[in-house]
């Protein structure tokens, strides 16, 4: 009898993130937090790096250098080409050897990706000319008057094309990181992540809730302490009244502050909650669909079914399979 060898785990998939001085520290920051190391608690299923056109000390936003080993010919072995920001005085175009790089990597199938103003990286590549695309709202007009083949979309958080995905500013960098983790790996694994970040897999919603503030007035309230107890409560079925009463406002006011913080309506946003939930066990655990329609709180197999299939286009089952056929289930 022979022994039958382990299955080799698949190779990290390759990120290159793409600097230019002066770097913006955040959304790089933002793009290491979910594609870095996180120790023994996640398993590594990427490998980050950072490069830039013209190797050395990188200066940063931040008041600090960065020193950068690694130049264009990254982004020839990157699985995903990730450009953190792209600051530059008005009027200057992207460099030539910059544009060119991301047109060979993206020709060969690696993945491109703009956080907040790499949008216009993106499009100096003409990767974005007719596609929808997002950018910081502050930035949006100037993207759309250089640009004017791109359809800038100044409301979303992101926007993923498969081939292409941007983000808008600051932290919605995080929310299209994750959502591309998903994509590649799974929610459960996803889910993960978020946890080490402290944050929420998904956030919902809209960038035009932090594009203007009052000038004056109150300041709403904040539903967090809500979706913490509902996130707490998805075995339960929980309706619009009970959740008003928790915040004791009424149930017109409480809609009114969830489309207003989170661009959805609450029921829309306990649903969300409650697919993602089922997603991690079906990826996660053999448990029979019955028994995670009781846990996310959808009562029965038959209405998972039903919302599950809504939500994403397939079965459970269909759903199962098609990640232990790609060895994203442990």
């Amino acid at each position: 009898m022979t022994s039958r060898q382990p299955p080799k785990s698949p190779a990290p998939h390759r990120v290159a993130a793409l600097l230019q001085p002066p770097q913006s520290a955040f959304p790089l920051a933002c793009a290491s937090e979910v594609f870095g190391d996180h120790g023994p608690a996640v398993p590594t299923r990427y490998a980050f790096e950072v490069c830039t056109e013209h190797p050395g000390p990188v200066p940063t936003e931040a008041g600090y250098d960065m020193l950068v080993t690694a130049g264009l010919d990254a982004l020839e072995r990157a699985d995903t080409v990730l450009v953190p920001g792209w600051r530059q005085p008005a009027g200057t175009q992207v460099p030539s050897a910059v544009v060119a790089a991301v047109r060979r990597a993206h020709a060969r199938g690696a993945r491109i990706v703009g956080l907040c103003s790499g949008a216009f990286v993106l499009a100096a590549a003409g990767l974005l000319d007719g596609r929808r695309a997002a950018t910081h709202w502050a930035q949006a007009a100037e993207l759309s008057g250089r640009f004017p083949r791109v359809s800038v979309d100044p409301a979303v958080l992101y926007v993923d094309h498969g081939d292409v995905a941007t983000s808008a500013g600051s932290a919605a960098g995080v929310d299209l990181c994750l959502h591309l983790v998903r994509g590649d790996q799974g929610a459960a694994y996803a889910m993960r992540i978020a946890r080490q970040m402290v944050m929420p897999p998904h956030r919902e919603g809209c960038q035009l809730q932090y594009a203007e503030l009052p000038a004056s007035g109150p300041v709403t309230d904040s539903l967090a302490p809500l979706l913490e107890w509902l996130d707490g409560r998805l075995d339960r079925p929980v309706s619009v009244a009970e959740m008003a009463a928790r915040s004791r406002v009424s149930s017109r006011t409480l809609t009114r502050r969830f489309t207003e913080q989170v661009g959805i309506s609450p029921g829309r946003w306990l649903l969300d909650r409650r697919i993602a939930a089922t997603r991690a066990l079906l990826e996660e655990t053999d448990l029979p669909v019955e028994t995670i329609a009781r846990r996310v709180g959808l009562s029965s197999a038959v209405n998972l079914r039903r919302r599950f299939h809504e939500a994403l286009r397939t079965t459970p089952a269909a759903y199962r399979r098609t990640f232990r056929a790609d060895g994203a289930v442990g």
